[in-house]
């Protein structure tokens, strides 16, 4: 069954509201395309929106190198069939630009299984059913956090995930506030964003030990990641590798005694797609590692496919597939199923979406 035309775009899938983490505010969202057609009419999609702060790619490169047409049409007249060939050659010929791999692969995965007939989940073999997804409050004051967090709370969502790295003052006062506040119905997590050094990074544990923080995610900055190895290993069994954790390399390097890290946050927009977040998830499972699976701000098509990467794997414990949640608009409809901020696959074949 072969690939008989491919086509790319851009779309600007906006925001319904802006937010603020350590390093920026982000007011609108812009998605590349990927739509691709097997010879017996099939479609399947795949989108990516990388971090250029993260891994030296922005979206205008992903632009760039996916409207060049012999970037693509390579792909046209192969058999889809050959899947981890045509994966292994997307991570061959852009080895630096993990957004274009994370385009091009969700795509081929989409439309190998849609021609397969069955969910991308059960083809990599399913562990786990549904987990809740947290929900991102951005770097606020203290009245806002409480506001935002009431939305969520009234939205059935129960795991919250606190931006913070700024002000340590300030961020141990909203989380005290919000605990106060919510008591244990809520789950709270955090992102630092890399605001933190070391010391900071204890004495906030020791400051919010009694508020049963889950996890925090890369509270120490990447140029100090020996440090992050020196820290009391009960921090480090609570930090979930973000920023530190590109590529199946840095999984393996992060394992070396002392381990830095108690828990892998994946994403396929810097890992390059479902074939490299699998290959992070086999190292993080070999180490006993625990997976969180996150994103940046994309599309229903690539958070779905993190879903059934995530759900392949039964080192999985937490998501934070949020990403698409506060788009104003999106390029498919269907894919995950959210109830009561409990996200599953709607197990219709491939990634379940629907292109509009």
């Amino acid at each position: 069954m072969n690939i008989k035309r491919i086509a790319v775009r851009k779309e600007n899938l906006e925001l319904t509201r802006p937010y603020t983490i350590a390093y920026k505010t982000t007011s609108h969202v812009e998605n590349m395309v990927v739509v691709l057609e097997l010879d017996n009419g099939i479609h399947a999609i795949g989108t990516c929106n990388p971090s250029h702060y993260v891994v030296g790619e922005s979206l205008e490169d992903s632009e760039r190198i996916l409207t060049h047409a012999e970037n693509v049409e390579w792909l046209v007249g192969r058999d889809i069939r050959t899947i981890h060939r045509l994966c292994s050659e997307v991570s061959t010929r852009f080895p630096v630009t993990p957004g274009v791999r994370a385009a091009l692969d969700i795509v081929l995965w989409d439309a190998f299984t849609k021609w397969l007939g069955v969910p991308l989940v059960e083809f990599l073999g399913r562990e786990v059913e549904s987990l809740p997804t947290s929900i991102t409050i951005g770097i606020k004051n203290v009245a806002e956090t409480l506001a935002e967090a009431k939305e969520y709370i009234e939205r059935k969502f129960t795991v919250l995930k606190v931006k913070t790295g700024e002000s340590l003052e300030e961020d141990v006062e909203r989380l005290t506030k919000l605990r106060e506040v919510h008591g244990s119905s809520i789950t709270i997590r955090i992102d630092s964003n890399q605001g933190y050094n070391a010391a900071q990074m204890i004495e906030f544990f020791e400051r919010t030990r009694k508020l049963n923080i889950e996890l925090n995610e890369q509270p120490i900055p990447v140029s100090a990641l020996e440090d992050m190895r020196l820290l009391p290993e009960e921090i480090r069994r609570t930090i979930a590798a973000d920023e530190t954790l590109i590529s199946p390399k840095d999984a393996l390097n992060l394992v070396q005694k002392p381990a830095a890290c108690g828990i892998f946050n994946v994403k396929l927009m810097k890992c390059g797609g479902v074939s490299k977040g699998l290959e992070i998830a086999r190292i993080a499972e070999n180490a006993g590692v625990e997976l969180m699976w996150g994103c940046n701000d994309e599309s229903i098509v690539s958070i779905t496919a993190a879903l059934h990467t995530a759900f392949s794997s039964a080192n999985t414990k937490y998501i934070d597939l949020d990403g698409s949640l506060d788009l104003a608009r999106d390029v498919v409809t269907d894919g995950f199923i959210l109830e009561n901020g409990i996200m599953r696959p709607n197990d219709k074949p491939g990634l379940g979406v629907e292109i509009v």
